[in-house]
């Protein structure tokens, strides 16, 4: 048995993420065969993913404030404390923190076979997907 060193939190890249994200580790793959990561990641309000898929999918439990969660057919669910949203492998979202709260979530993954290929990032999404507004009108 080993107690995990303490890493410094980290501040999320601007090509990732819109607003100021904070993460910190908590669970990283240490031998061959291992592919969980667990992190506690805190959004500012307002503060947003870019779009984003995972290979072997995602969990998140939300632990403080509100959630926003977006898919690319328009949907927007916003999830409180104590809920678990999962998102399935290779599905298209972002996730947010809700206008006017932060929130903190504790992300949960597995690597893909290429742990390049773990998160597939894309475009920032707009404020009018944040927003949850048709770009059609």
């Amino acid at each position: 048995m080993i107690i995990e060193p303490t890493q410094p939190t980290g501040k999320n890249p601007r090509e990732m993420f819109a607003g100021d994200v904070w993460l910190d580790v908590i669970a990283a793959p240490h031998e061959v065969g291992q592919r969980m990561t667990v992190a506690t990641v805190r959004f500012a309000p307002g503060a947003r993913t870019a779009w984003h898929s995972h290979a072997r999918g995602q969990y998140l439990r939300v632990t403080q404030g509100v959630a926003r969660f977006g898919h690319r057919d328009g949907t927007i669910i916003d999830v409180h404390p104590g809920q678990t949203l999962y998102t399935p492998p290779g599905e298209d979202h972002w996730h947010a923190a809700a206008p006017g709260c932060f929130m903190e979530h504790i992300a949960m993954l597995e690597a893909g076979d290429d742990p390049a290929t773990t998160t597939t990032w894309k475009e920032h999404i707009t404020d009018d997907e944040y927003a949850g507004r048709s770009v059609d009108g």
